[in-house]
Formats: structure tokens, sequence, C-alpha cells
């Protein structure tokens, strides 16, 4: 063995898969393999003397397996090979290389008296560790780049040791090199693919892999993993579900962090339904990686999860159908052997086209679905096919509960009404359904010469958390930060008419939208066209000034390009009050909309707008874009008043 890591390399060709005829013969040829596998004797080798459970009976009993059903003859062995030192640089460091491979010459002494410091690192160590390491981590390449190049369709890599624990500068966790964050690298330097989803679903966070690629937006990491507030190895925060990457990889690490022990396939295909594959689909990945560990199935007494067989199968299901069915399930870790071997069965038998075994009816657990809605909280601030309202945990108590924005959206009313006698606006009934209690007006709508429509969502909602995994509010030190007070206060004492449109909708709703109009794609736009052409166009107003805030930015953005030429003839001012929220742009295809927006807008931002950052850019079509000096996003409404006030108040001046 050439110890610098310079083997040559066994490259598989299509003439592997043909047969030699006599001419006399009718020409014939072996069925053609869409799924190969990857496996090596020699990574029998790496064994523990006191006993472990990263055994190397692991990947020997999942070949049996294989065997015994007969998906050995369906499926093309892939010449397996070390990883070569370039390879692994691309990840680890040089130091990192040399530190595995100096375990291969460490003498009977040496790797008894470092036992313990392997020990503290959670893994043993002997002469045959280092080829096995480097086995298991070039056959995970090998296996991925057969995929990524078309050779074969899937591929399963039955390697050890796993890999996913392995950080750029040290080795832990059972793992010496991380496998599968070498062969992402490997495949995106050497082929055309670049986009690559890695789903883990070990039972423990995969940090090593995380660590790889937080900063990478080529490389989706989704993890689900038990978590239990940090306390399950591999501890810490950085597999917490608000451990989201980095710099430009901020958004393309998921991590769905089960807080007890005892999940089941309820729990994972509830997951999957939420989270990862609405996530998967809208990244759209070239090649799809499986971090395989069997350790969350039912049976592992170290993951202590109820993950079966058909679990398993149905999720690899539903990742076969990304990337035009580009698969690589690469093993990590599972450490009963019945449970490894069955589960890894069932995930073969998909790849191999085999229908996943039907499941029973189920419901995922309260801890399950809470983490799911709480997870989708936070990954829809990057993804927006994630949504958070279809995440809720819906109660046992649903006819006797009253939801928190109902609650707020009540006490706003009541507001209202008590301190300036505004009034709800009638409304159609699909609109009521969604928006009842969220449009109201001053009693002087129809009369008044100047009508203020300011267009929103709720304040913020602080609230003081006894514990923060299981959400648990203290009420008392909980309030409604309400930045819309001021600037009511100041619209009724200049005596202007004033429509205030809350744009947060009922979760659920089960009228129909009018069908003239594009509902499904944009309610609270359709809502603002209905208010403008039933009330403010029907007014006696002359001067209009419209104020959005937050998302509601957007939806007045909307609504100019439903109805842009009544915008130029009756608007005589647009205020956004955008924040840290996305700048909206006025729609290309209007010059006239265009050059008027730029004319009668303002637009508040965030002084640390992503738009001031040095890859980032103010266009025309923003409108007059003005920083205003106040680092709290919540705060920005109420810094922002003066400036607003000094606006209106030029705006609406009669010239002389």
């Amino acid at each position: 063995m050439d110890v610098d890591g310079q083997e040559k390399q066994t490259v598989w060709t299509p003439q592997d898969d043909q047969v030699r005829r006599a001419q006399s013969e009718p020409y014939q040829t072996l069925p053609k393999y869409t799924v190969g596998y990857v496996y090596s004797a020699e990574m029998l080798l790496h064994s523990s003397l006191h006993g472990h459970p990263e055994q190397p009976e692991r990947i020997a009993r999942i070949r049996k397996a294989f065997q015994d059903s007969k998906l050995l003859s369906k499926m093309k062995e892939i010449q397996i090979r070390p990883v070569y030192r370039n390879e692994a640089l691309l990840v680890h460091s040089r130091e990192h290389w040399d530190k595995v491979l100096a375990i291969q010459a460490m003498t009977e002494q040496e790797i008894i008296d470092s036992e313990s410091y392997y020990e503290s690192l959670s893994l043993f160590v002997m002469n045959g560790t280092t080829r096995a390491a480097r086995l298991s981590c070039g056959g995970v390449i090998e296996a991925c780049l057969s995929v990524a190049q078309g050779r074969f369709q899937k591929s399963f890599a039955i390697v050890r040791p796993p890999g996913h624990h392995a950080e750029p500068d040290e080795h832990m966790g059972f793992c010496f090199f991380n496998n599968v964050a070498v062969a992402a690298k490997v495949v995106q330097l050497q082929t055309q693919i670049k986009r690559i989803l890695i789903l883990d679903w070990d039972v423990h966070h995969g940090n090593g892999t995380q660590r790889a690629f937080n900063d990478d937006p080529s490389v989706l990491y989704i993890s689900l993993h038990r978590y239990e507030r940090g306390q399950f190895y591999p501890c810490g925060p950085f597999g917490g579900l608000e451990s989201c990457g980095e710099g430009p990889g901020l958004g393309y690490s998921v991590n769905i962090p089960w807080p007890t022990k005892g999940m089941t396939d309820a729990d994972y295909i509830h997951a999957f339904q939420r989270i990862v594959m609405p996530i998967a689909l809208e990244f759209a990945p070239e090649l799809v990686i499986i971090s395989a560990g069997f350790d969350a199935a039912e049976g592992d007494d170290l993951g202590e999860c109820h993950v079966t067989p058909a679990g398993y199968a149905h999720m690899t299901h539903m990742l076969s159908g990304l990337a035009g069915g580009k698969l690589v399930v690469a093993l990590e870790g599972g450490y009963n052997l019945d449970s490894i071997s069955n589960s890894a069965l069932a995930v073969a038998q998909t790849l191999l086209g085999e229908a996943p075994m039907e499941l029973p009816p189920m419901v995922a657990s309260e801890a399950g679905t809470e983490t799911v809605w709480q997870v989708a909280l936070e990954q829809s601030k990057y993804w927006k096919s994630v949504n958070p309202k279809a995440c809720e945990p819906r109660e046992d108590v649903d006819e006797i509960s009253f939801s928190i924005p109902e609650i707020l959206k009540g006490h706003r009313q009541h507001f209202l009404y008590s301190q300036y006698r505004m009034l709800q606006v009638p409304l159609m009934p699909a609109y009521e359904e969604r928006y009842g209690s969220q449009v109201m007006c001053t009693t002087d709508l129809l009369e008044n010469k100047t009508i203020v429509m300011f267009v929103h969502e709720f304040g913020n909602l602080r609230a003081e958390l006894d514990g923060k995994p299981v959400c648990d509010v203290n009420l008392e030190h909980s309030y409604l930060i309400d930045f819309s007070k001021e600037l009511i206060a100041w619209v009724r004492a200049e005596e202007y008419a004033l429509v205030d449109v809350n744009m947060f909708p009922r979760p659920f709703s089960t009228t129909p939208l009018p069908t003239n109009m594009t509902t499904i794609e944009n309610p609270g736009r359709d809502l603002l066209v209905y208010l403008w052409d039933n009330y403010i166009q029907l007014s006696n107003a002359q001067r209009i000034v419209l104020i959005g805030h937050g998302q509601g930015c957007q939806t007045l953005m909307d609504l100019f390009q439903k109805r842009p030429a009544n915008m130029i003839k009756y608007v005589d001012l647009v205020v956004q009050v955008v924040g840290t929220t996305k700048i909206p742009l006025i729609p290309k295809d209007s010059n006239d909309l265009r050059a008027w927006y730029s004319k009668n807008s303002i637009v508040i931002v965030h002084p640390e707008h992503p738009a001031f950052a040095p890859e980032g850019k103010i266009l025309k079509r923003h409108g007059r874009v003005m920083k205003i000096d106040e680092v709290k996003p919540i705060k920005t409404m109420m810094k922002a008043l003066p400036m607003i006030r000094d606006y209106v108040k030029q705006t609406l001046v009669p010239p002389a």
C-alpha cells in the first residue's frame, strides 16, 4: 500500500456488463444494472479488542441480508478503492490526514497507551483502522461518482467506519473521514453536478457534515436527529433548529431536532411531508445523498427510537423522486444487527424499484408535531415552500379553544372602537371568513377629503418562555407591542379618515374566494383590490395616502400592479416601512407606474438592510429608499413616524 494515498484508481466501464460470445451464438448482453453497491471485507479488519457497538458484523450482516434476499444478483458491485489524499483534503486538514494515516504504524503498546485518548473522542483504533477508514471514504466517493457520471441510477455504499461526525480537523464519534462530505466535494469537482442534497437520518446530528458545508449554498444539509436540548451526542447547540448555516450558506442547513427518545415512523413521515420534501423540491438538487444511519430503528438500544424498515423505505421512496432519481445511500450508524440489516434491506429493495411496504394508520406525536412546527417557523425565513400555519399543532380541544391571533384581533377591534369609534368594514363572505374584524375604518370614510390606508400584520408579541424547547409562556411577563398606536393617534389628530387593514389571515378557511380573481395565488392582494374598488374609489376623497409596514409592503405593491392607472391618478403618497424585510419592486412593464412610484414614495429601511451589503443593489424600481437610524426592527415605525408626518404634510399641502 502506498502511504501517500496515490494508488492507481480502478474505473468501471460499460464493457464490464457484456459477455464474450462465439460468432455462431445469438447476441446477448447481461441485464443493464441501474443500481450499484460498494463493499469490501477489508473494512472488517477495523475492530475493537474489547467489543464495541461499531462492530465489523454491521456491514457483514447487511451484505448477507442482500444476498439471502437475492438482491446482489440485481445490483452491480462497484470497485472500491481508498480515498486519495487530495480528495480528503477537500474537507479535512493536512494535520487530520496525517493523524489518521499515523494509526497504521502504531505499535501494540502505543495502541494500548492511547486508549483513553481515543475513548475521549468516542473512538477505538488498531492497525487496520487506517485502511478501513480510507476504503470507507473511497467507497462512498465511488458510489457517488458512479451515479453522478451516469453509470448507475442509484447506489448503496455498505461501508464502515461511518463518517458524519468527522469534522475538518478532528476524528470523533466512531468516524475518521467524513465520507459523505468528501464524496460531495469530489462530485462537484469532477462532474457537472453542483447542487447536492445530503439527507441525514442517523439518530445523531451529523456535526461534521454540517460543519463542512455550513457556509456553502451549493449543498443543502438536512438532519433529523435526537437533540434533547443539546444533551444528546454530539451535544451542544450546533444541532439545534436555529443552527441554519452562516454567510452565503445561511438557510442551507436544516436541523429537525427531536426533543426526546421514542420517535416513530409517524414523526419522521410528518417531518418529511412538512419540512424535508418542500425544501428539497424548492432547492431542486442534482444529486441526493442519504447519510443512512439506522440507529433510529426499532430495536436499537443506542438510538431508542422506533422507525421501522417500512418507514425507512417510504422516506427513501420520497427522496427517489428528486434529482431525476439520482440517489446514493451511504451507511452511517446503526448498532443492532437485526435492525440495521432489515432496515438496509428495505431501503435497497426500494432502490431497486419495489414498492415500499404498507404503513398502518398513524398520527405524529405531540413532541413530533411541536418540533416540526418550530422548525417550520425558523425555516420559513429562508424557504417560501415551508408553511408554518400548515404545521401548527392542533389540539383535541379545538371546539373550546381560541388561537392567540384571534384573541389579539379581538383586542385590536375593541381598542380601535373604544378609542376612535372605528367600525368593522363589511366584506364579502369569503373575505369575511379570512379577514373578518381585521379591516376597520373611521366613520367618516366616505365623506372625508383625505384617506390614509394602513396595511400591516400584527405587532410584535413579546413572550417570556419558562422553557424554550417546549415554548411554555410566562403570561405575567408577556405582552403585545403595537407599533401602530402612535400612527393612528396622529392620523386622527389630523382629522384624516383611516382604513386599518391587518393582513394576517385566519389559518383555516373553507369558503372559496371569487373565481374571477387569482385568489389562490394572492388572497391579500385581492382583499386590497376589493377595498379599493368598493370603498376608497367610491368615496369623496381627494387626497389618498397608502402606508405599508413589514409584509404589508409587498401586498400594497401587488395592488399597484392590479390597479396601476388608479394609483397614478388618485394616490398622492406611498410610505413603505420595510424595516428588515425584502424591499418590494414596482413592476417592470409600466414606465408610467415606475416614474410615479419613484416620485411619490418613500421606502424606510433598516440601516443594515441586505440591500446595502456589497453584493446588494438599490434599483429605481425600489422607490426612494431612506435609512432610519434605528437598529431594532421593532422600533422602526416609531422612529420613522416624525419623517412620515413631515412627508405627508408636505405632500398634502394644497399648491399655492
